[in-house]
């Protein structure tokens, strides 16, 4: 409960003095707003500091903010440097009992000089957010000038790829505040509490006339599913907080620097990758099966697993070893490349490049999307935004061609001539420019359309049998198109020392400024 500092200074010496006022401001806002907090099942800000974060914080900076001028505890952000899972974070948190967690002055000026901090000192920055936004009653002195809000915007843009950031989404980021969530590497939110929207409801209501709810207009579930904003959705503030602290046990706290390296586990026990993958390509299977028959025990952690589905992404460990996994699913709009997957895979491509972690591509790729929707929806933009983040990529990289390898599809899954480390193939592999149906289409089509209609279906089967029998992994590899065609028992073992051999590179990037990135 807030306790008037004047109060505070009542006390016999100087130590205890500061003390009852530390204690205050550590308390936060009124009691009914605490009680607020219990009713939406969240927790107090430093109850979520301590769920996260190792014990013993090393420091806090401004707790008494705001402590003389406005008695606002702490101005409704703590901000500390500690540890998580041993290595040092700053952390920004909101705290909702002080006037909502609203931006204000001092909130800017302790938000700015944290994400500062993490960049002078190489550490990885965290933003627990549960704010209401920015005060418009200290807009005059917080929002036009050169020192003014938009200052933690331009800190973001300048430490992305420098740090890495991890933004989970406690509670409300409205407005123009919803863009810190849009500027991390990664956004994790809490199911039922978290919303980001540039206008509310009652907003959207009032300019367009449109009638919504708040989950509709800018809740956790649309956001995984439906913007791509968020890229986990979980049922509470303890499993938000785990994710996060497993995320971020796959980087390094420094672009400079390698990512950390844990002891190795076998994959969990259970079907082999022979059993698992289909010999026929007309048969789906969930390529997360695959994944996790190769990965370290408990290490797979799927990012976006709720938006553009027919592309699985994610990280997990081999070997111990952080890598970066983008794998096509054939169990959902048969593992074809849309716009969106193509962004998906873009930016997560260029987050394991700017952190140094490896990446692997489990190509079971048709090709890309056809038709004039998709067209109309740009797949040529953003297929060509997949090819330049595989291309531009210079950390380790290998492909494995687990079944279809078709077309541009085969491109952007890091083929050869994308200039991957190594394109190894299991012997189920099937690389060709098309596929069968869209081949004999192309071959025949005429042909076709001169048999009765009766020898059609026969003539299609047969040719297609014929196409398939031609389409040869051996072949690939005996032209030296791959590096490698690997028994599926031995995959992973070829992977691990694949990857400690590749990440002794040293590969830099092009000269130039910066590249013209497809839209």
């Amino acid at each position: 409960m807030s306790v008037d500092p004047k109060l505070a200074a009542q006390s016999s010496t100087p130590d205890e003095d500061l003390r009852r006022r530390l204690d205050v401001a550590r308390a936060g806002g009124d009691k009914r707003y605490h009680d607020r907090l219990k009713e939406q099942n969240k927790l107090f800000v430093r109850e979520r500091l301590d769920r996260i974060m190792d014990p013993g914080w090393s420091f806090e900076d401004g707790l008494l903010a705001r402590h003389v001028d406005g008695n606002l505890p702490a101005d409704a952000v703590v901000t500390v440097v500690g540890h998580i899972g041993g290595r040092p974070v700053c952390v920004i948190a909101n705290d909702m009992t002080v006037k909502a967690g609203t931006w204000g002055y001092r909130t800017f000026q302790k938000i700015t000089a944290m994400q500062e901090l993490a960049g002078k000192t190489k550490s990885a920055l965290l933003y627990l957010i549960d704010s209401a936004g920015a005060r418009i009653d200290e807009q005059r002195m917080s929002y036009a000038g050169r020192k003014a809000w938009g200052n933690i915007f331009y800190n973001q843009i300048q430490l992305s790829g420098v740090v890495p950031q991890v933004c989970v989404l406690l509670g409300p980021s409205p407005a123009g505040t919803a863009y810190q969530p849009a500027l991390c590497d990664v956004c994790i939110m809490v199911e039922g509490n978290a919303t980001a929207y540039i206008g509310s409801p009652r907003m959207s209501e009032m300019a367009t006339g449109e009638k919504v709810t708040m989950e509709e207009m800018g809740g956790a579930e649309m956001h995984n599913r439906v913007s791509g904003l968020g890229d986990f959705l979980c049922a509470n503030e303890e499993e938000a907080l785990a994710v996060a602290k497993q995320y971020l046990s796959y980087f390094p706290g420094h672009w400079s620097e390698k990512p950390p390296l844990q002891q190795a586990r076998p994959p969990a026990p259970g079907r082999s990758i022979a059993e698992i993958v289909p010999a026929s390509q007309r048969v789906a299977f969930n390529i997360v099966d695959l994944i996790k028959a190769l990965v370290d025990d408990g290490s797979w952690l799927e990012v976006k697993k709720l938006w553009a589905r027919e592309l699985v992404t994610g990280y997990a460990r081999l070997g111990g070893r952080p890598v970066g996994i983008l794998a096509n699913q054939s169990r959902h709009k048969g593992g074809v490349l849309f716009p969106d997957s193509s962004d998906k895979a873009a930016r997560f491509i260029w987050t394991c490049n700017a952190f140094n972690v490896p990446l692997l591509f489990l190509q079971d790729i048709p090709g890309f999307m056809v038709g004039s929707q998709v067209e109309r929806a740009g797949i040529i933009r953003h297929g060509a935004k997949m090819l330049f983040a595989v291309a531009e990529a210079r950390v380790p990289r290998i492909a494995v061609l687990v079944r279809k390898a078709y077309g541009g599809g085969y491109l952007a899954m890091s083929g050869s001539p994308m200039n991957p480390d190594a394109v190894l193939a299991l012997p189920t592999a099937k690389p060709a420019l098309m596929g069968p149906e869209s081949a004999i289409n192309a071959i025949y089509l005429n042909k076709i359309n001169e048999l009765p209609e009766e020898e059609r279906a026969g003539f299609i089967e047969q040719k297609r049998r014929e196409y398939e029998e031609d389409i040869d992994v051996y072949e690939v590899a005996s032209d030296f198109s791959i590096e490698a065609v690997i028994p599926s028992d031995e995959l992973r073992d070829e992977l691990i020392r694949r990857y400690e051999v590749y990440s002794r590179k040293d590969v830099p990037p092009p000269n130039r400024r910066n590249g013209v990135i497809p839209v």
